[in-house]
C-alpha cells in the first residue's frame, strides 16, 4: 500500500541510535512512499570505539566524531531516509560512585527550551504527521537518551502553538507521539525460547533475568513501562537493519549481540518493531499495524 505524502520524523540521541531502534521500520516506510526524517540531536563525539577490529584505525583515533558522520551518511543511504544534525554536544556516559557532573555545555545539560527550539525549527519545517523517540527513562538511562525524549514531547507539544517558539517557523501539530520499544521483553523472551527450542545458545538469558529480579526487587523498571500499542511489520526490511548497523563500524560489533540472531528466525519469530502510542490527535483504534492510520496526508 502506498503512503506517499504522509512524513515521519524520528528523534535520535547519537549516531548510530537510528540503527539500532527502528530501523526496519523506516526502511519499510521509505519503500511504500513516505518521507521519513532522522533528527539526531548530537555528534556523538564523547563515544568510545565499540568494535574491536576498529581500536587500531587510524582515522577513528585521530578524529572520531569525523568518522561517525561519515559512517551516519552510509547508514543513512541504506535505509534510504532523510537526516539532519541538531547540533549538540555529546554528554558522554558518566561512569563511578558517585557519578561524575557531566560536561560543561553538553546536551544533557542544556535549558529545555534551547534544547528543543532546533527541534521545534524542525518540525515546522518537515510538517511530520508522527514523531518517534524515547520513552522517560532514554529506553535506557543515558542522559542524552534522557534528554532526547524531552525535547521530543516538547516540539510536540510546542510546535502547533503560534506562541511559543517564535522565530522558529509556522506552527505545525503533528497527529501523533510514540515511544520506541526496542528494549522489548516480550520480543526478548520469544527470541530466547525460539533459540532454545532450536537447541542454539541464547544471548539473551542474562537480560531476561535481570529484568526479572529488578522486578521482584522493585528497582528502576528495567524495560519500556509503557505496553505496545502499534507493531509495524517490517520483517522483510531487517536485511537493511543488519546493513545500516554494520555501516557504524566503531560502533558495533559484527560478531555482537545485534546478531545473535539470524535474520531469518527473527523473520520467523518477531517480524515487528514495537511501538507505544502516547498521544493521538486524531481519532485511534488500538492496537494498531499503521502509524499512520487515522491519518490524511493533508492533516
Amino acid at each position: 500500500m502506498s503512503q506517499k505524502g504522509f512524513r515521519l520524523l524520528a528523534v535520535h540521541a547519537h549516531p548510530d541510535d537510528e540503527s539500532s531502534k527502528g530501523a526496519a521500520m523506516m526502511a519499510r516506510y521509505v519503500a511504500a512512499g513516505a518521507e521519513v526524517l532522522v533528527a539526531t540531536c548530537t555528534g556523538g563525539e564523547r563515544g568510545d570505539i565499540l568494535n574491536a577490529a576498529m581500536d587500531d584505525d587510524a582515522h577513528g583515533k585521530r578524529d572520531l566524531p569525523g568518522l561517525r558522520r561519515i559512517e551516519m551518511a552510509r547508514a543513512v543511504a541504506e535505509l534510504g531516509v532523510q537526516q539532519r544534525w541538531l547540533g549538540f554536544t555529546d554528554s558522554g556516559l558518566p561512569e563511578g560512585d558517585p557519578l561524575p557532573d557531566l560536561p560543561f555545555g553538553c546536551f544533557a545539560l542544556q535549558p529545555l527550551e534551547r534544547a528543543a527550539a532546533p527541534l521545534v525549527k524542525l518540525v515546522r519545517e518537515f510538517r511530520p504527521h508522527v514523531i518517534i523517540s524515547y520513552d522517560e527513562n532514554g529506553g535506557y538511562p543515558h542522559p542524552d537518551h534522557i534528554m532526547a525524549h524531552r525535547v521530543a514531547v516538547e516540539a510536540f507539544d510546542a510546535a502547533g502553538d503560534p506562541e511559543r517558539y517564535p522565530g522558529t517557523g509556522e506552527p505545525w501539530a503533528p497527529a501523533k507521539l510514540y515511544y520506541d520499544r526496542a528494549f522489548n521483553p516480550e520480543r526478548f523472551r520469544a527470541l530466547h525460547f525460539a533459540l532454545e527450542e532450536a537447541g542454539l545458545q541464547s544471548p539473551y538469558a542474562e537480560r531476561l533475568a535481570q529484568w526479572l529480579e529488578a522486578d521482584a526487587e522493585g528497582h528502576q523498571p528495567p524495560a519500556p513501562v509503557h505496553p505496545t500499542t502499534t507493531q509495524i511489520d517490517c520483517g522483510d526490511f531487517f536485511g537493511h537493519r543488519e546493513r545500516a548497523l554494520l555501516a557504524h563500524r566503531t560502533q558495533v560489533d559484527p560478531e555482537g549481540f545485534f546478531f545473535a540472531v539470524s535474520v531469518e528466525l527473527q523473520q520467523k519469530v518477531w517480524p515487528w518493531e514495537d511501538y507505544s502510542l502516547i498521544t493521538s490527535r486524531v481519532g485511534s483504534s488500538l492496537p494498531e499495524d499503521d502509524f499512520f492510520a487515522g491519518i490524511t496526508p493533508e492533516s
